[in-house]
């Protein structure tokens, strides 16, 4: 088969928040900052943020609503890829809770780990799924995120950015334009990380081996760590590269894209990215301002809540493009 030359069509969209709103003057009471200082530097006004929810609750609430939208039942749903970094679980996988919530049973169940770009890299491996089994009929593509576990908020450079939420996509083959791009810099890794569990085992000694990993070593605790000039660098040259890259490998310019969804991280690299892309602001979808940076779930949140009041149409370009740490970056453009 020829991927190059096949596609995906979006059958229902779902997304899901928590309830707890959490304003910029809320956090100026826990940390020095203000809303005027936070809306000029970031854009952001609120986020949502969970109240006891897991990470894979608002997946499975995001993926019944998308579900419902497509006018299909989970038993049809024959693979589940889920995007996130925030699962409460090493094992089982989000994908596998949420399959056991909604009822897909039989489905394939597998978690993507891009970060802010792995809604993206779940809808192009979710194609090529589609693309290469023809006993496969529907594929649930989720983000989930609960970004508020794994922020200090005693750092006002990084809490003021993230929130939480889920969003999920129901997608069956097409011959719809669809293009793809994806690339990663393992080189920036340094620049955005939050650490895992510490290499350690009953048998470690002072002998032990010491390898740098390029973070902090006294960095111990699981908070995100993020070099904010670096970050702003790299993702104002990932959007309009990967946007580019993904148009010119499809046959068609940027200007043939109707809407831009970008990864929703920071109103200042989203103007300067469509900047340098050469596109007018008026193309892009903002939802930013209301949810703050809620990683691999940005895009989708973004795109559900575009649909649902009419700014993307059937028939619509559609480019979703996104940026995040590994350093990763990525688009997909694809026919609504």
């Amino acid at each position: 088969m020829n991927i190059g030359k096949m596609g995906v069509e979006i059958l229902g969209t779902g997304s899901c928040t928590p309830s707890r709103v959490v304003t910029n003057d809320m956090l100026s009471e826990i940390v020095e900052t203000n809303d005027e200082w936070i809306t000029t530097r970031t854009g952001i006004k609120q986020r949502y943020m969970v109240n006891g929810e897991p990470t894979w609750y608002l997946g499975a609430e995001a993926s019944k609503a998308a579900l419902a939208d497509a006018g299909i039942s989970a038993s049809e749903i024959g693979l589940i890829i889920d995007t996130t970094i925030t699962s409460e679980f090493i094992t089982p996988s989000v994908a596998c809770l949420i399959q056991r919530e909604i009822g897909a049973e039989g489905a394939a169940c597998v978690d993507l780990n891009a970060a802010c770009s792995g809604f993206i890299y779940g809808i192009d491996m979710a194609m090529r799924y589609l693309n290469t089994d023809e006993n496969l009929k529907y594929v649930l593509v989720t983000a989930n995120e609960c970004l508020s576990k794994i922020t200090d908020f005693t750092d006002r450079s990084t809490c003021v950015l993230f929130g939480d939420g889920a969003a999920a996509f129901v997608l069956k083959r097409s011959d719809k334009f669809f293009s793809s791009w994806l690339s990663a810099d393992g080189n920036g890794a340094k620049f955005l990380y939050t650490k895992g569990f510490p290499n350690d085992n009953a048998f470690m000694d002072d002998d032990r081996v010491e390898i740098p990993d390029g973070t902090d070593p006294e960095v111990k605790h699981h908070y995100i760590i993020q070099d904010g000039k670096e970050v702003y660098k790299f993702a104002t040259k990932a959007l309009p590269t990967a946007a580019s890259k993904a148009a010119e490998k499809g046959g068609i310019s940027v200007e043939d894209i109707d809407v831009f969804v970008p990864h929703q991280a920071n109103v200042r690299i989203i103007e300067t990215a469509a900047k340098n892309l050469g596109v007018s602001m008026d193309k892009f979808i903002l939802t930013l301002d209301m949810h703050g940076n809620t990683s691999s779930a940005s895009i989708p949140i973004a795109f559900d809540e575009a649909v649902h009041d009419g700014r993307i149409k059937r028939g619509d370009k559609v480019c979703l493009v996104g940026f995040g740490a590994g350093l990763t970056l990525g688009s997909v453009i694809l026919e609504y």
